[in-house]
């Protein structure tokens, strides 16, 4: 950051009212994502609970940017850092709690945890969670899906905040869902969700949560520095195999390669940049343009500025 920038960041922060969570300057946010790539959060704030975020959605200057992140699974952080505030919501946000037939999660929550709750409810339909990296909250803003569900399926409301602090209830049909798609405006933040399941046999749910465990362990790199699933699957057609079918299955740009396994996945092999991984995912999408004319669509999100924009 340079310094003056710097500076003016100091003036709005020192401004801001008495906050119970935490504020860093420069946060590192390459180490909290499964890339392990990118530069630093001008500001991080992690909430104490839902009264703190909102004290500093209300307090901060209007023209400052919200980006709102969770594990990092999904996620690319370009290599000049993230300009605003980045909010990550702790373990106040990630408690699972039952009623019935109806699963209420926090934002924070992993999404296989809420398939676990779920499965010792004896609650079926939520599985599919199992399969999928990271939080509640990213999978509300994406639609997430994995093995045959997605969260529209099974969502019954959410909660969220806007950019100033103001909650709001949400209802499946008012958040225009559609394929890896949430129509809910990108600089509100969730922070719970209601899930409602069908009661069912929890021996055949348990063997239903093994079986997408050993397939995705089978079928995908997750043992390599990725973020997942790379782009979205085209209307009538995989994604993988228009990949595969343009020749870029190992393809390479610096220290980022198409997965040999899975070539719907990008991976650092140990020294790329971000500006290499999401380099290599335009190149992918420019030979998969040319030979079979689909224009893939990213479905990792790519968050900050390249490193000439930060300065750096």
């Amino acid at each position: 950051m340079m310094a003056a920038e710097k500076n003016m960041t100091l003036d709005w922060v020192e401004a801001l009212p008495p906050l119970k969570g935490r504020l860093r300057l420069d946060a590192d946010l390459a180490k909290i994502t499964w890339f392990r790539v990118g530069g630093p959060a001008e500001v991080m704030f992690r909430p104490e609970d839902l009264e703190d975020l909102q004290t500093f959605l209300a307090a901060k200057p209007v023209d400052v940017p919200v980006t709102v992140i969770g594990v990092g699974s999904n996620l690319l952080v370009r290599d000049g850092g993230v300009p605003g505030a980045v909010v990550r919501l702790g373990k106040e946000f990630a408690s699972i709690s039952m009623n019935g037939n109806l699963l209420r999660a926090g934002a924070a929550t992993p999404d296989l945890y809420v398939a676990r709750a779920a499965r010792d409810a004896g609650l079926t339909g939520l599985e599919f969670l199992c399969g999928v990296p990271g939080t509640i909250g990213g999978a509300l803003r994406m639609n997430a899906g994995a093995y045959g569900g997605e969260v529209k399926d099974v969502l019954r409301r959410a909660w969220a905040l806007d950019s100033a602090g103001t909650p709001h209830e949400l209802t499946t049909a008012g958040m225009d869902f559609s394929y890896r798609h949430c129509g809910v405006p990108e600089d509100w933040i969730f922070t719970e969700a209601e899930f409602a399941g069908t009661p069912g046999d929890k021996a055949e749910i348990a063997a239903r949560m093994a079986e997408i465990g050993e397939t995705r362990m089978d079928s995908q790199p997750v043992r390599n520095r990725t973020g997942g699933s790379t782009f979205a699957n085209p209307v009538g057609a995989k994604a993988w195999q228009l990949i595969d079918a343009a020749g870029c299955r190992g393809l390479r740009r610096g220290g980022a390669m198409v997965s040999e396994q899975h070539c719907n996945f990008l991976i650092n092999t140990g020294d790329a940049s971000a500006a290499d991984i999401e380099g290599l995912g335009e190149e992918v999408r420019r030979r998969v343009r040319e030979t079979s004319g689909v224009d893939l669509r990213w479905e990792i999100r790519r968050i900050g500025v390249p490193a000439t924009e930060g300065g750096r």
